[in-house]
C-alpha cells in the first residue's frame, strides 16, 4: 500500500454572495470546487514538489491529507489512515511546517515549546532528548534554546519550526512554502538538512512552494495541480521536456565568428566570440557538440538545462 493513496478526491466549498432582492439582502448560493477529479499515490521515502498557481488546490489538498477538512468525495489514505477520522492517530505520524505561521510559541524560548511538544505527544523523555540533541546539532540550534521566539530572525525561527515538527519523528514531513523570506545561505543550509533527513531517516517530503529552485533542489518528482486537478505529475526531468522546452549550448570559440550553423540546433544570440544554440530538450547535445567543434575553433562550451519556471507557465497557459 502507498504511503498516501488520493484516488478522485474533491472539495467543493459552499459560497455565498449578496445578490438581487428588496435592499440586496439575498444571497447566491454558489458551490466552487476546490479540488477536483485529483488521484496520485505517493510512496515511503519519495520527495514530492506539489506546485501550482494561487487558488489551484494546493493548501485544500494539504488540509486534507492532515484531516483539516473533509472531502466532499472519493478516497484518501495517508499511513492506511482515513485523515478526517483518525486525525489523532495521524498526528503522531506527520508532520507540518508553515512558512508563513510559526508553529511554536511566540514569548517562550525554543527549549520551552520543544518540552511543551513531547507532552502533547507523549514522546518518551529519553527519546525525546535524543532527537531534539540530533536535531538541534543537524540545524545549529544550540545557541537558541533559550532566545524567546518573538527575537528570532526568520531563518532562525524556520530551523525551530522545523525541529518542533520533526521532534516526535513523524514519516511524513508536510512543508508549505518552507523557504519564503529567507537569504540564500539559510535556504541552503535548510536544503541540505531536508536532504539529509530524506537519506537518513527515509522521512517521505511533500513540498509546496513557489520558489522553483527548492523543488529542483529537493525533488525528484513532481505533481503540478491546476483548477483542482493534476495536470502533470512525474520525474522533474521529463517536466523539462514538456511544452516545447529547449535545451542551451553556450559556445565560447578562440575568435568571433559568424552565427553558428550545425543541423539540429539555432543560433538565438551571439555577444562576441560567445554564442548560444538551442535545441530540443528531449535530443541528445553529443552531435551537435561535436559537429560544432569539427568545424569551428572552441575554447569552451557549457549546456543549460530549460528553465523550469518556464515550463510551468507554458502548462499552465496549455490548461
Amino acid at each position: 500500500m502507498s504511503l498516501i493513496d488520493v484516488q478522485e478526491l474533491a472539495r467543493t466549498f459552499v459560497v455565498r454572495k449578496r445578490g438581487a432582492g428588496r435592499a440586496g439582502l439575498r444571497r447566491a448560493r454558489t458551490e466552487v470546487e476546490a479540488v477536483r477529479d485529483l488521484s496520485f499515490q505517493v510512496e515511503r521515502g519519495e520527495m514530492i514538489g506539489y506546485i501550482g498557481p494561487n487558488g489551484a488546490g494546493k493548501s485544500t489538498t494539504i488540509k486534507m491529507l492532515t484531516g483539516i477538512l473533509v472531502p466532499t468525495s472519493g478516497h484518501l489514505r495517508v499511513a492506511g489512515l482515513e485523515p478526517s477520522r483518525e486525525r489523532t492517530q495521524l498526528a503522531r505520524r506527520i508532520g507540518v511546517v508553515f512558512g508563513q505561521r510559526t508553529t511554536v510559541w511566540w514569548d517562550l524560548p525554543l527549549r520551552d515549546s520543544f518540552e511543551l511538544l513531547q507532552k502533547i505527544y507523549r514522546v518518551d523523555p529519553a527519546r525525546h532528548r535524543r532527537t531534539l540533541s540530533e536535531y538541534v546539532d543537524l540545524l545549529d540550534l544550540g545557541d537558541l534554546l533559550d532566545t524567546p521566539v518573538r527575537q528570532l530572525s526568520l531563518g532562525q525561527r524556520m530551523r525551530g519550526d522545523i525541529t518542533a515538527a520533526l521532534l516526535h519523528e513523524p514519516e511524513i514531513l508536510y512543508l508549505d512554502e518552507p523557504t519564503i523570506g529567507l537569504d540564500v545561505v539559510s535556504k541552503g543550509r535548510l536544503r541540505e538538512f531536508l536532504r539529509t533527513l530524506n537519506a537518513e531517516r527515509g522521512t517521505t517530503l511533500m513540498l509546496t512552494t513557489h520558489d522553483l529552485q527548492d523543488i529542483e533542489a529537493l525533488c525528484d518528482r513532481v505533481i503540478v495541480i491546476d483548477h483542482g486537478t493534476a495536470v502533470f505529475d512525474g520525474p522533474l526531468d521529463r517536466l523539462q521536456l514538456r511544452g516545447g522546452s529547449t535545451r542551451t549550448l553556450v559556445v565560447d570559440l578562440v575568435d568571433e565568428a559568424p552565427p553558428i550553423s550545425v543541423p539540429g540546433a539555432e543560433t538565438r544570440k551571439v555577444d562576441g566570440p560567445r554564442q548560444w544554440l538551442t535545441f530540443p530538450a528531449g535530443e541528445s547535445a553529443a552531435p551537435i557538440v561535436a559537429a560544432v567543434a569539427a568545424a569551428y575553433a572552441v575554447a569552451d562550451l557549457s549546456i543549460q538545462e530549460p528553465d523550469i519556471e518556464d515550463v510551468i507557465r507554458d502548462i499552465y497557459a496549455g490548461v
